[in-house]
């Protein structure tokens, strides 16, 4: 069967690139070996967000008294009813990518595809069958997965991966959890607002390494003061799983410690889902483990493209998405504009939340630039007092001599519902005089933003 475009993966990368193909008149077929909507829609931003919305509740149900609300009897998770809250959710969103698929007219190829010469597709079915398809445009798609450490192999049982952590039927008593990138600092945050003691190790010298400095700082002093144990400038050398408990060994600056738990949850990032997929038959160049693709995603095979985990970018659901919408148009010949990835946002959504976009301060003054530094605590928020969330700031970086948004960073409640603000200004090149001057309701926890920037310019009105 003949088809315009083939897409293999049906991740927030494939699916978005099969709609938009199907929007502009193509025929079109997504190939998937597993559930519609990929690792995210099922295995990640979805069903980790309904579980960190559950843990949410726990905090304010335990803090209610804070806010006088009086409760007779004394709250308790429920893990097995988190859980199914979470697949429940996850499985809708998937259900609406099916509903989506019909809708556009998309047909669905069930199994693992590979690159044939002459733009032709092999899919494998689960039988083990065999069957040629063939599209002017073929679109991978096919993202990524935990990756291990030498040191620790992941096991399932005792060594976690993120999609293990999803669907625990009871609670440990106590975890590891080795890295505390988004996944990782989510994962902890979960499990220690349910009761579990958490022990929290990063490598580098900040957890949410890739944040502003000042903002991975914070984040720390949230989890310390909730007891936590954070450990960075640390690496995990050796996991013992002989016994009852995992005995986990530590390099630390002041040498090694050993952390017994009961689960160790492997969180150190991701690793992109290339194998078995005929690059090198076809002859697609790759770097690194990672597919070398042009502006537009094209590959250096004519009719092959690349969008999502497996190109260099960030890893980001939203980033292959418009990457996917970016890929097919300019194929499509609608002449669109090369993403920018110096303005995408990060979000990562513990409590509190942080989420950021452009420079950090650090990389401002590297990159040369003369800069003006606002921030504004929360602390002085009319909203954040009213709400009982005062920690965190609002943290902006402008080019001293034009007024160029170079950086937005945040650490509060519901931060990651405001950055867009941000986003959409640098890409409209809006100056900090300009978000000074626009007007931001009040009492809302968004005002942050524009007193920061006043901030920067010596003009805040409420520190």
């Amino acid at each position: 069967m003949k088809y315009d475009v083939i897409v293999i993966g049906s991740g927030p990368g494939g699916y978005v690139a099969a709609i938009r193909a199907s929007q502009l008149g193509k025929k079109v077929a997504v190939v998937e070996k597993a559930e519609l909507g990929g690792i995210c829609l099922n295995w990640g931003c979805i069903p980790t967000k309904a579980l960190l919305k559950s843990a949410q509740v726990f905090n304010y149900v335990k803090q209610a008294a804070d806010y006088g609300i009086r409760l007779d009897a004394q709250a308790k998770p429920d893990l097995k009813a988190i859980v199914q809250r979470s697949r429940t959710v996850a499985d809708g969103m998937s259900k609406g990518v099916q509903y989506l698929f019909k809708k556009n007219k998309i047909d669905l190829i069930n199994g693992f595809g590979k690159l044939l010469p002459g733009k032709k597709v092999e899919v494998i079915s689960d039988d083990k069958s065999k069957k040629q398809y063939e599209a002017g445009h073929i679109i991978l798609a096919t993202g990524a997965r935990s990756k291990e450490l030498p040191s620790m192999s992941i096991d399932h049982k005792k060594i976690l991966g993120y999609r293990d952590a999803l669907v625990l039927s009871e609670l440990p008593e106590s975890m590891v959890v080795v890295g505390s990138g988004a996944i990782g600092s989510e994962f902890a945050f979960f499990f220690h607002s349910l009761g579990v003691t958490i022990t929290l190790v990063e490598f580098m010298p900040t957890i949410l390494p890739i944040e502003d400095e000042e903002v991975s700082k914070q984040l720390e002093r949230s989890f310390k003061k909730s007891k936590m144990k954070v450990m960075t400038n640390s690496s995990v050398e050796h996991v013992d799983t002989s016994g009852k408990k995992c005995k986990v060994t530590i390099k630390t600056k002041k040498g090694e410690e050993i952390v017994e738990a009961d689960l160790v949850l492997s969180a150190v990032g991701v690793v992109t889902n290339l194998e078995g997929l005929g690059l090198e038959e076809v002859g697609v160049q790759v770097d690194k483990g990672k597919v070398i693709v042009d502006d537009f995603y094209r590959t250096n095979i004519e009719g092959v493209y690349a969008i999502g985990d497996i190109v260099h970018g960030p890893a980001l659901a939203h980033t292959a998405s418009h990457e996917a919408i970016t890929c097919v148009e300019a194929f499509s010949g609608l002449n669109p504009q090369a993403l920018d990835y110096g303005n995408i946002p990060s979000c990562t959504y513990t409590t509190p939340e942080v989420a950021s976009v452009g420079m950090t301060e650090k990389q401002a003054r590297e990159a040369g630039y003369e800069i003006k530094v606002g921030k504004f605590p929360f602390s002085a928020s009319g909203k954040a007092s009213a709400s009982g969330s005062k920690d965190g700031f609002v943290k902006v970086i402008f080019d001293a001599k034009y007024g160029e948004w170079l950086g937005c960073h945040m650490i509060g409640e519901n931060v990651t519902e405001m950055i867009a603000e941000a986003v959409a200004a640098r890409k409209l090149e809006t100056t900090g005089y300009e978000i000074i001057k626009t007007v931001h309701p009040h009492p809302t926890m968004s005002e942050a933003i524009m007193e920061a920037a006043a901030d920067a310019y010596g003009e805040v009105i409420h520190l």
